[in-house]
């Protein structure tokens, strides 16, 4: 933001506003005050949270396992591999989806859960997808290594190219600093752990490890484990890699404890989250399943025991969420293979309420976000995998679980106002001045940091000191500035709390002495990645 000149207020320049446009003002008369227009852009929604019973209703301590390979509904005759709802391996997930059953009591379930992007297949990009809200481009199940291309994370610079000119040698660094949702909860100071069962059969969190001499599994009975990187979203970004990870069993004395995170991922292996068949196949309930049927009859044994204990821990019971993720859809990304996505929760809707608004991996992002308070990724996503219904893989743009809670258990968007003001003449520069606030007229902070974009500014002028064009969120090709932080007090930062208030200058020039026009949004994501 550049130094504030001089400004001859008698000497401004004649605009007036006319709705939401400036047209010239009669000669003689000082700029009118413009009016304030309230903010209903991509992100940041003029929304507030209907009250709660109690002010301590909120998401408490939250529980995600991950599972894989399976489609919720699927069209028919789809059979391999076989859809969840309805399927009589899973006895147990279709309890939680019953209305009138016991299980079913603090069950939310979505029924229009897509795959994040078309084509964002195998697993291990929808594993990247859940910590960074895209996949990068990249499509294999490797295990992280800078040469395959999928170490998201370098926490140190790192040397790029070199260049010599004139006989001098030109060294050229950079970090390559990838915002994910791990990283952003360690910034945020909020404690989370990583659960991953038979981690401890590997040589690191960053190999892979299989074999039929394990240990007896507690689950299966076998002694048969698969750890696989590829379903370990933190072991993908450099900087998290090895932080905070343990076995499954560190799960149940923490639970006991009561030292979970706020935030917990857990993979089971590879046999107990669906993906792979035991040798042998898996009785189950007295029924003997054989190939993919087996995977799912040993997952849904894993859930009816795992989810219980989990029910009757002191994090769980203080509004606890417990949310069953699937990693992609199988078969096809359009809107004939939904992938499962329940929740359940003392917040949750519940009797299995299910819920029809189009969401997918970018939603549980952002509804983290929500949750801590965190601000928004905006990672670049592949053009070609934009989601088939519309764009809603965009983080910022999804819709976020708040339907499978009840109301105001998830925290609303901020409510903002932009207020404009005077448009004022520089005899210096010959450039016109506009200060332009922004308040925060609700009860949740609105996160950092943030950017005042100008959409549709009219054709005759230009921002001068803008801070860029908007590359992401549509409209594209708008000027933006980033909006200054505080003022130097202890807890100045780039938070607007509710009811603070920041101020913009922005310099124009108007060559054409034209109206100036231009619609105000106001974004906490990066328009520019």
């Amino acid at each position: 933001m550049k130094t504030k000149p001089h400004i001859h207020q008698t000497h401004s320049t004649n605009h007036t506003l006319e709705g939401s446009r400036l047209r010239p003002g009669k000669p003689g008369l000082k700029t009118a005050l413009l009016g304030t227009a309230l903010m209903a852009g991509a992100l940041l929604t003029a929304a507030t949270a209907p009250a709660l019973p109690f002010p301590n209703q909120r998401v408490g301590d939250i529980f995600v396992i991950a599972l894989e390979n399976h489609n919720f509904t699927q069209p028919n005759p789809t059979s391999s591999p076989q859809q969840i709802f309805g399927n009589p391996a899973a006895p147990y997930l279709n309890s939680l989806i019953t209305p009138g059953n016991s299980n079913a009591m603090q069950v939310s379930y979505a029924t229009a859960y897509y795959n994040a992007g078309v084509g964002v297949h195998p697993s291990e990009p929808n594993y990247v997808w859940a910590e960074a809200g895209s996949d990068f481009g990249f499509h294999s199940d490797a295990d992280p290594n800078p040469a395959n291309g999928n170490t998201f994370y370098y926490n140190s610079p790192h040397l790029v190219s070199q260049l010599t000119a004139n006989g001098n040698t030109l060294v050229f660094w950079h970090r390559n600093h990838t915002p994910h949702l791990a990283e952003l909860l360690d910034a945020a100071g909020i404690p989370w752990k990583n659960y991953q069962e038979d981690i401890q059969l590997s040589l690191s969190p960053t190999n892979s490890a299989s074999g039929t001499n394990g240990p007896v599994n507690p689950y299966n009975g076998t002694t048969q484990y698969n750890y696989a990187v590829k379903h370990n979203p933190m072991a993908l970004f450099s900087d998290t890699a090895l932080e905070n990870v343990s076995p499954l069993a560190t799960l149940f004395s923490d639970l006991n404890a009561n030292t979970v995170g706020r935030y917990n991922w857990i993979t089971p292996d590879q046999y107990n989250e669906a993906h792979s068949s035991l040798n042998g196949g898996f009785t189950y309930q007295g029924v003997h399943y054989t190939g993919d049927q087996s995977s799912i009859a040993a997952a849904d044994n894993f859930l009816s025991t795992v989810i219980p204990q989990i029910m009757a821990s002191k994090a769980y019971q203080n509004n606890g969420v417990i949310i069953l993720w699937w990693d992609e859809s199988e078969g096809g990304d359009s809107a004939g293979f939904t992938v499962p996505e329940i929740i359940i929760s003392p917040l949750a809707k519940g009797n299995a309420y299910a819920s029809s608004v189009p969401l997918n991996h970018s939603s549980d992002v952002k509804t983290m976000e929500e949750i801590f308070g965190l601000p928004m990724i905006n990672n670049p996503i592949p053009a070609a995998e934009t989601n088939f219904d519309g764009g809603y893989n965009n983080v910022a743009t999804a819709n976020d679980l708040s339907d499978l809670f009840v109301p105001g258990a998830i925290p609303t968007a901020p409510s903002l106002s932009v207020t404009q003001g005077n448009f004022v003449l520089d005899h210096h520069t010959q450039h016109l001045l506009q200060t332009v606030q922004i308040t925060n007229n609700g009860n949740t902070p609105a996160p950092a940091p943030l950017f005042l974009v100008l959409d549709n500014l009219s054709s005759g002028a230009a921002l001068v000191n803008s801070d860029g064009s908007t590359a992401v969120l549509a409209p594209l090709g708008s000027p933006y500035v980033r909006v200054p932080v505080g003022d130097g007090d202890a807890d100045s930062d780039d938070v607007l709390r509710p009811h603070e208030t920041r101020t913009v200058l922005l310099e124009f020039l108007d060559p054409s002495d034209d109206a100036i026009s231009y619609n105000p949004r106001v974004l906490s994501v990066t328009p520019a990645p």
